[in-house]
């Protein structure tokens, strides 16, 4: 056998990335399709359900001073930050009885982002601080409702800094210190 040596390795090398691609990627959208007979209706397509995840939520316990975590299915999010933003829209959407959140009513996702460090910056809009029922175990509570969500279900996220229409704030309601990013703290969990 005549020839040089890396030939058969590069053709190797070849079928296993087409093979990975494939693995990675899946095979095209055509595979598997079967045209419809001429004058056939089409069938209607069930509506996407998305795909989800489970992720730990955390409502106010039955004892009232501490929290409770609740395994959910949540939309599933692309990255660090798109499924941070999936949890918190499903930690903030109103639960259903028996279980009471520690959010205030009223409160929107204004905007999310992450930093290298794994810092993340939770932005709300105003009735995240003036719609707060005030307290200092009630904003305990709100707050690590938030910081508990994020660092319990996402490995990338160490901390979590609260702000409040796109500025930083010092408490919700006089109690909580909110001027740098809080880590988790499983002493507000049951």
């Amino acid at each position: 056998m005549t020839g040089p040596r890396w030939v058969p390795a590069a053709g190797l090398a070849l079928a296993g990335a087409l093979l990975g691609w494939v693995l990675f990627f899946g095979l095209p959208t055509w595979y598997g399709e079967r045209p419809r007979p001429p004058g056939t209706p089409a069938s209607p397509v069930p509506a996407a359900q998305g795909r989800r995840i489970k992720a730990r939520l955390f409502y106010v316990a039955a004892s009232g001073s501490k929290l409770t975590s609740v395994e959910q299915d949540v939309p599933y999010g692309e990255g660090t930050i798109e499924q941070a933003k999936a949890i918190l829209m499903a930690q903030i959407a109103p639960p259903s009885p028996p279980l009471a959140s520690a959010i205030p009513p009223g409160t929107a996702l204004r905007a999310l982002f992450v930093t290298q460090d794994g810092e993340a910056f939770v932005d709300f809009n105003a009735a995240f601080m003036t719609a707060h029922p005030g307290g200092s175990l009630n904003e305990l509570l709100t707050v690590y409702t938030v910081v508990q969500a994020l660092t319990t279900n996402l490995p990338l996220v160490s901390a979590v800094q609260l702000l409040v229409d796109g500025k930083e704030v010092d408490t919700l309601a006089g109690h909580v210190d909110l001027r740098r990013p809080l880590a988790n703290d499983p002493g507000w969990v049951e």
